[in-house]
């Protein structure tokens, strides 16, 4: 199965001109054969929105007309597509989300569990809902977004609910240049799966995003990448079944590893206790 991963510019604000961008780019990534295509955080709607006032107009609900626009074009074009919103719940707040959609409309969705000190998140609602696996066909796909990568429980969990490719929409800004390098590939190597970044280009309200999207293989080695700030696609080719065999064999009766089943949970309960270490920043 072939992936892509779109690296790109987004409009502040500017939802049509968006969509009709990564509409634009699906039928090039279709072209080529890709059967998923994946697009940054926020792809549809900007990022850098300052409180959840001004973010409101810009965020929709899940199924909406901007998941109806992108399911009618991967009807159109086949194939599917995951791409980074706002989602409005009716609450008076704001989510940022991942969406994955196909020919028959959304697949599943997932609401950013970590939250920075940045953009919208500053002001977002955190995720509440739980960690999840998605059919897409043959391959089951989890999703996080940007921040959730820098806490391997996230990860962790959808391995553990049999994902095969985990796909992370990110808006890396400059500081983020270490995980873009090394954490994706941790990852991917940690849980035996695929694991696609794609990052968005372009600069919003004074801030840089670095690019330096990713794709990984399930051994940790980096299958595609891109090394500059510009508007780019990546593709992969990837087989399911390596994903699902989470057992290593290095040398027959001699030595291998399988980093799911050599779990020892039971000693894991600090993981689960809340933290009592205060920071400035979010509460």
């Amino acid at each position: 199965m072939k992936i892509a991963g779109v690296q790109m510019d987004v409009k502040l604000g500017q939802v049509d001109e968006n969509v009709s961008a990564m509409i634009e780019r699906l039928e090039e990534t279709r072209a080529q054969g890709a059967e998923l295509t994946v697009f940054p955080e926020c792809a549809a709607t900007g990022y850098c929105f300052e409180s959840v006032a001004e973010a409101l107009p810009f965020s929709e609900t899940v199924p909406g007309p901007v998941t109806e626009k992108m399911s009618a074009a991967c009807a159109r074009l086949g194939g599917y597509a995951a791409f980074g919103m706002l989602e409005n719940d009716g609450n008076d707040g704001v989510f940022n989300a991942a969406v994955l959609v196909g020919p028959d409309g959304v697949i599943g969705s997932y609401r950013k569990v970590h939250l920075p000190f940045l953009g919208i998140d500053m002001v977002s609602t955190y995720g509440d809902q739980p960690f999840a696996v998605h059919q897409m066909g043959e391959l089951k796909v989890g999703m996080n977004i940007c921040y959730d990568s820098a806490f391997p429980e996230s990860s962790r969990c959808l391995a553990l609910l049999g994902a095969e490719l985990i796909i992370l929409p990110t808006n890396w800004p400059p500081g983020a240049e270490c995980v873009a390098q090394n954490v994706i590939n941790t990852r991917a190597m940690e849980n035996a799966v695929y694991y696609m970044a794609v990052n968005r280009v372009g600069t919003e309200r004074g801030f840089d995003f670095i690019g330096q999207s990713r794709i990984c293989a399930p051994n940790g080695q980096t299958m595609a990448e891109s090394v500059g700030r510009e508007e780019e696609i990546l593709y992969a080719d990837i087989d399911p079944e390596i994903a699902r065999n989470k057992r290593v064999v290095r040398e027959p009766g001699k030595h291998a590893i399988d980093r799911i089943a050599d779990r020892r949970p039971e000693m894991y309960s600090p993981l689960v206790q809340p933290h009592n270490l205060k920071t400035p920043g979010r509460e």
